[in-house]
This record gives structure tokens, sequence and C-alpha cells, in this order.
């Protein structure tokens, strides 16, 4: 693990310690009934040991702090601190001595020395001491290269260096997935699992949107204290674990105008996700931009504005459609209206509507009614572009309850 540029002795020493927060210390109860060989000893023993908790010596977990006996494991996301300490074991007075820290990841080489100026000298017995931190953003084989230059009280310039090589592993598993709603909404889930070996307390997992979205926020109990999450005030992800966060993200208005903006791939926005673990050891994480294929509408897209959920049987009802123009030409619309099996449409069919300019709409109020009970799918409409002598047919645009007023029936 250690790499030394030259084999002769050295004047000073370079030692380096990961800097981590302690562990509760753990100790394996031992236990027996009282009617046992042993009887009470046992219970005595746990009792006279320091470790344990008075009155619930029992318990695994006591009440002293372990410092870390090894190097750990680093999870993406986390701050990396290190312990820097060059110490002077000779009897000279060594000078200009300069400590210099590089991490080095598989893409880039970083400079963690919090300054690259020299001291001038060292006096025997005395040390130099520097702490490093580092936000870890790269998985993978990292390497700290710490580099000691000095010269002897006799002129002579040496230099040597250390080598300590870590992995950094990946402490969540993401998956997302994209559901398009009948209006121009899009939810968002988000499942987070914890892929480590320990809890971790969830402090913050929000979803920044992108400058063509609103976003709303679907993991809050309606009607319950402010701010309380679904998951409850202790937000806690077992190892393995797996959890799902739901948003509904919304166009803002100046795009949701504008049909043909919204087209092809567009950024969503991105997750960002902070974490707590052992005795409050902070990690975050920020996703990549998330990106969606938005729906593709064709030349002409036709939505419902307005429709009731429940309608009652051979009565006429009023729906509101908006016919979207999200081709780049003018159109001259004529709107056809088909009867169906269960779908009876009422006004006149083939009436004209007019031009409609590339990423405009109109608003077009229509009255049908059903024969049928049920749960009915509408269809039956036609829009012809009299300039290309071009039609679109839209059938299953929304389903409705039918019910009979005089009956009990539910759809």
């Amino acid at each position: 693990m250690d790499v030394n540029q030259a084999k002769q002795e050295h004047l000073l020493a370079l030692k380096v310690m990961r800097l981590t927060k302690p562990t509760l210390f753990t100790n394996m109860p031992v236990t027996c009934e009282d009617r046992d060989l042993p009887g009470d000893l046992f219970g005595q023993l746990m009792k006279e040991d320091p470790s344990t908790i008075k009155g619930a010596e029992a318990l695994m977990l006591g009440e002293m702090l372990t410092l870390p006996q090894n190097f750990g494991n680093i999870f993406l996301g986390e701050t990396f601190s290190s312990y820097i300490s060059v110490h002077n074991d000779s009897s000279q007075v060594v000078k200009d001595i300069l400590v210099k820290a590089d991490l080095q990841t598989s893409s880039q080489r970083l400079n963690l020395s919090a300054s690259n100026s020299a001291v001038t000298e060292l006096k025997p017995e005395c040390c130099i001491d520097d702490v490093i931190h580092h936000e870890v953003k790269e998985i993978g084989t990292h390497i700290l290269v710490c580099a000691v230059s000095y010269t002897t009280q006799y002129g002579e310039k040496l230099y040597f260096r250390k080598f300590f090589k870590f992995q950094v592993l990946k402490p969540l598993d993401v998956k997302t997935k994209f559901y398009n709603a009948e209006t121009d909404e899009v939810f968002l889930e988000a499942q987070i699992q914890n892929i480590t070996t320990s809890p971790m307390f969830m402090e913050k997992v929000s979803l920044e949107p992108s400058m063509m979205y609103n976003v709303t926020e679907l993991n809050i109990v309606d009607g319950g204290e402010q701010g309380e999450s679904t998951f409850g005030k202790m937000s806690y992800l077992q190892p393995m674990d797996t959890r799902q966060y739901l948003y509904c993200l919304k166009p803002k208005p100046e795009f949701a105008e504008k049909a043909g903006v919204i087209k092809g791939v567009t950024v969503i926005g991105k997750l960002d996700i902070v974490w707590k673990t052992n005795l409050g050891e902070r990690g975050r994480l920020q996703t990549s931009q998330l990106q969606r294929m938005a729906p593709g509408y064709g030349d002409i897209r036709l939505s419902l504005e307005m429709i009731p959920d429940t309608v009652n049987l051979e009565e006429p009802f009023d729906i509101i459609c908006k016919i979207t123009n999200c081709s780049e030409r003018t159109m001259d619309l004529v709107l056809e209206m088909c009867n169906t099996r269960s779908i009876h449409w009422c006004g006149v069919s083939g009436r004209q509507l007019g031009k409609v300019s590339p990423s405009a709409f109109l608003s077009l109020p229509l009255k049908l009614l059903s024969s049928v009970q049920g749960l009915q799918s509408l269809s039956g409409l036609r829009l012809t572009d009299t300039f290309l002598k071009r039609t679109y047919e839209y059938d299953d645009i929304a389903q409705v309850c039918v019910i009979c007023p005089y009956m009990s029936n539910e759809c």
C-alpha cells in the first residue's frame, strides 16, 4: 500500500489517517435463566461491565464509543476527510518542507492541500499537521498521493511519496419512471434503494425541475401536520430497502401554450438526495439531468379540457375539446362526428372550424349522449385538413361512467 520514492532512510516520517465518526460499542450479551447452573453469574458480570448500559445490560449497544479500527468504506456523495502529519524523527533541523496531497481518480487529479507554501524549518520532534476534505463525486478506485520534499542542514534536497489506495462505493440505487397523463402533466416515480450495510436517515429527497416545468411533491400527507411525510416522522431506510417518491410536473404557462416547444427529448430536472448515516455523517447525491421522450401527438393533438365523471343514461352531457396545431403550418379544419354503438353525438357533422395557426389551439364545446350503461369510451371524432386533404381520426379519447338514474347499478 505504501511505496517510497527512494530506498534511503528519511529524516521525516509521514503518517496519514482517515477521519471518521466513531461508532457505538457493541457487545454480545450472554444470559441464562435463574434455574440454570450458572444462576445469576452472567447477569452479575454484565452489570459490572463498564461498557453496558445500566438497567439494560442485555442490550447489544453500549454507552461507549469505538474509534475506527480500519479504513472503512467510503461512499459516493460523502466527504472524505484525512489527517496528514509530517514528523521530524531526526536530531537535525530540516528546512523548506513542502507537503502536497493529491487525489487521483479515474478521470482527474485534484490538489487537496490547504497551502502550497513551504514551511521554513522543522525542529527535531516537531511536526506539521494538515487536515484535507473532499466531497467524493466519482465511484471506483481513488489514490491519495502524499509527497514531501525538504532540505537537510547540509543543503541536500530530498523527496519521497506515499500512495494510499481506496475504493469508493455506490450507496444508493436510483431508478426513475415517467407516466404521461391525459393533460400536459407528467408524473415521475423515483425508486431509491439503500445498497449499503447500514441504515440511512433520508433527510431530503427533492426534485429540482428544469426551466420548462413546475413541480408538485406528492410525498406529503393531505390534512396532516405541516409538511408531514408519507413515510412518517422518522424516515429511515434499512439496508436493501426500497422507497418510492412521486412528483407531478406541469409545463409552465409560457411553454404549455406553445405546442411545438415540448417535443422529442425534454429535460425534466434532477433529483437532490441528502442522507445521514452513523452518528450524523452526511452524504449528498445529485443525479444527472433526467430526460424523457415527449409523447408524439402528430400534426394535431386532441385533448379534453372538461368531461364529467358520471353521466345519466340517454341524457345529453357536455364536454370541451381542445384542438392544438402541433405542426409548423396553418391548417383549415373540418370536424366530423361519427356515432358508435353506444356513443351518439349531438349537433351538425362536417362543420368548418376555420384556420388554426402553428402552435395555436381552439376550445370546442360538444354535446353527446350514451345509450349503453357502464364505462364507455368516447370515439368517433374525425378532423380533416382541407389544405392537404389529410384526415385524422380519434378513437378512445376518454372514458365516462354511464349510470341509470332509476337503478342502483354502478360502474
